[in-house]
């Protein structure tokens, strides 16, 4: 059994990436092969994923879109306010995050951006409900701001608001983006279809517990974060003839695994993908059982994170240890603006 402290390890303050580079497949890879025991870790750029992939295997994305969530402003007393949307309910409504001096009460009125009032409204757990004055989405959009990890020392600007968005999303809903999509340009996306590597999508709204790491020694007592996701009948059509017919699915990015994984593990069939929606608490600790993905892309992740638990169940913990010590000593970038890894589930060695 895995404890907490089993997911630490030292990382240079340099090697976390302040910048995205300036053209986003030219990051780089770490091929991470474990086949019969034996592990291979092979050094590569992210637009060899095109040679790496099968014709008839199938890549899945995430397709949320990042929203302007954070925003600053002032109570009613004139105390400073930081307000950061977690979720939005309908199109007056969001649960957030309010950082105050002192809790507002419900009622209190916020002013945001200095353009418009928000009501605070029932607070559930670390998050209380706003109502905004009128559509939420066109609010955020035009006066709040990117809300950047907290590990990106620097404000967002216009650069950060292109690039800290996949170039295919859609859905907006998300706080904090779906970072291993963020290796693909316009161009690597036509290669890869001209190969024969179809794509399919979901939908999972990244929340801002993906930056928190475990508190607790003992992982039996971690509550995971909520997170909603929906998978549409087109992609699960598409995922059984990809497996009948032999093809890997290849998830991009931890949010994408969480919401096949989930579709499958909560379905009224377990362990076959059924499309809907629904709020995910799945929580992947090695020893977990796939079901549906074979293949994953994927940044690195913090230590003691939810993330970092997750591609060691995929991949093997012996494995992703070996995997990211060879990362720092190759100076490898870490975290959302950083590189990638191309893992295979190693059933046998979780």
């Amino acid at each position: 059994m895995y404890s907490l402290s089993d997911f630490d390890f030292d990382l240079p303050p340099e090697l976390i990436a302040q910048l995205p580079l300036a053209e986003r497949s030219a990051s780089r890879l770490l091929q991470v092969d474990a086949q019969s025991g034996k592990l291979a870790l092979t050094d590569r750029r992210f637009a060899d994923v095109v040679d790496l992939l099968s014709p008839g295997d199938l890549l899945v994305f995430n397709n949320t879109r990042v929203l302007k969530a954070r925003f600053f402003g002032v109570k009613e007393t004139g105390g400073k306010v930081e307000v950061l949307v977690e979720r939005v309910l309908d199109s007056r409504s969001v649960h957030a995050q309010v950082r105050a001096s002192k809790s507002p009460p419900a009622g209190t009125r916020i002013r945001l951006a200095d353009a418009f009032d928000v009501i605070v409204g029932e607070r559930y757990g670390e998050f209380y409900t706003l109502q905004f004055p009128s559509d939420v989405f066109e609010l955020l959009e035009q006066y709040g701001s990117l809300p950047l990890p907290p590990y990106i020392e620097h404000e967002a600007d216009e650069f950060d608001e292109t690039r800290y968005q996949t170039v295919y999303a859609k859905e907006p809903g998300a706080v904090a983006a779906p970072t291993a999509g963020l290796h693909f340009d316009q161009g690597l996306l036509d290669k890869l279809k001209a190969k024969g590597v179809d794509t399919a999508f979901v939908t999972l709204h990244v929340g801002a517990g993906t930056f928190q790491p475990v508190r607790v020694e003992d992982l039996s007592e971690h509550k995971m974060h909520s997170e909603w996701y929906t998978i549409g009948q087109e992609t699960v059509d598409k995922v059984r003839a990809v497996k009948a017919a032999g093809g890997k699915i290849v998830a991009v990015g931890t949010t994408s695994m969480r919401a096949l994984e989930s579709a499958s593990q909560f379905s009224s069939n377990p362990g076959a993908l059924e499309a809907g929606s629904a709020d995910t608490r799945l929580f992947i600790t090695p020893g977990y059982t796939f079901k549906t993905v074979d293949r994953l892309i994927t940044n690195f992740h913090l230590p003691k994170s939810t993330l970092l638990m997750l591609v060691s169940a995929f991949a093997g913990y012996d494995n992703i240890r070996a995997a990211y010590a060879h990362a720092i000593a190759q100076q490898y970038r870490f975290f959302s603006y950083g590189d990638a890894m191309l893992l295979t589930c190693d059933a046998f060695n979780a």
